[in-house]
C-alpha cells in the first residue's frame, strides 16, 4: 500500500483498493453466492442473523474454495494488520445484497458495538464489491474521522438512522475492496434502482476479542481437512485463546441486536 492509502486509512478510517479482484475472480464469486441464494432460499443468512431489505448469506467460508481465497488476500490483510497490528484473525464472513427499491438506510453503528480501548483498535472489516456502489445503490456511508471518537452513534445521535451532516458515501467500481476501520461510524444507505447491490464482507477481530461467528464450530471436517496452516492461522483454529473466547458467545453487528 502506499503512504496515501495508509493515510487515509489512518484519517478517514476507510481506504478504497481498486482492483483487487480481477474479472474472473469476480464472476466466481458473483456466481457462487446468487446459487447460495438460491439453494438456501429463506435460510439464507440463518447462522448470522436476517435483515429486512436485504439478501444476507453467513459462514462463507465454509461455502466454497472461492472464499478462502478472499479472506487470506495478502494485499488487503496488510491493510487490515495496519489497523489491528500482528495479532489477528477472521471474526465472519458474510455476504449482504441490498434489495432493489430498498429505500431505509441501516443505522450508523460500529460494527460488533466496538469502542477502542486501552490497547487501541480492534474491529477492521472489508467490503468486496461485487456491484458497482453509486450514490444511488445503497453504497455504505460512513462519517469520516469518527473511528477516533472513543463512542457509538446510538449514545450520542438522537436517530442514528437518519443522514449525518459529516457523512460520505463509499464509492467505487466492483473489484474493488473498501478496507474499514468499523470503530467509524457507518451503515448501509437506500437502494433506489431496480437492482441488487451485492458486497461481502471480510471482518477481522483483534485475537483478544472473540469471533462473531465462531469458526471452527461452524466449519465442516472436510473443510477444515484441506486448509493451510496459513488460513488454519487467521480461523484461529488451534487457539486455545479464542476457543475459551468465542464457544460462549453469539457476535451480532452492531445494530442486529
Amino acid at each position: 500500500m502506499t503512504g496515501e492509502e495508509l493515510q487515509q486509512l489512518d484519517e478517514a478510517g476507510w481506504v478504497a483498493l481498486p482492483g483487487v479482484m480481477d474479472d474472473a475472480f469476480l464472476q466466481d464469486i458473483r456466481a457462487r453466492v446468487e446459487q447460495l441464494w438460491d439453494e438456501e432460499g429463506a435460510d439464507a443468512g440463518a447462522e448470522f442473523r436476517k435483515e429486512p431489505g436485504a439478501r444476507r448469506l453467513a459462514n462463507l467460508v465454509d461455502k466454497g474454495e472461492v472464499f478462502e481465497r478472499v479472506v487470506s488476500d495478502p494485499q488487503v490483510l496488510e491493510a487490515v494488520r495496519h489497523v489491528l497490528g500482528e495479532d489477528f484473525k477472521l471474526s465472519s464472513l458474510n455476504a449482504r445484497s441490498t434489495d432493489p427499491w430498498s429505500l431505509e438506510c441501516q443505522p450508523l453503528h460500529c460494527d460488533a458495538g466496538a469502542v477502542a480501548d486501552g490497547s487501541g483498535f480492534w474491529v477492521c472489516n472489508t467490503i468486496w464489491l461485487l456491484d458497482d456502489f453509486t450514490p444511488a445503490n445503497g453504497a455504505t456511508r460512513v462519517v469520516p474521522g469518527s473511528q477516533h471518537w472513543r463512542t457509538q452513534p446510538q449514545q450520542e445521535l438522537a436517530d442514528p438512522q437518519a443522514p449525518h451532516p459529516q457523512e460520505t458515501l463509499v464509492l467505487g467500481k466492483a473489484g474493488t475492496v473498501v478496507v474499514m476501520n468499523t470503530h467509524a461510524w457507518h451503515g448501509g444507505s437506500a437502494n433506489r434502482t431496480g437492482q441488487p447491490r451485492r458486497a461481502l464482507h471480510a471482518f477481522y477481530t483483534r485475537g483478544d476479542k472473540p469471533q462473531q461467528q465462531y469458526q471452527k464450530a461452524l466449519l465442516r471436517p472436510q473443510t477444515v481437512a484441506h486448509l493451510s496452516p496459513e488460513l488454519r492461522r487467521i480461523l484461529a483454529l488451534d487457539d486455545p485463546r479464542n476457543d475459551e473466547l468465542s464457544s460462549k458467545i453469539t457476535g451480532m453487528s452492531g445494530f442486529l441486536r
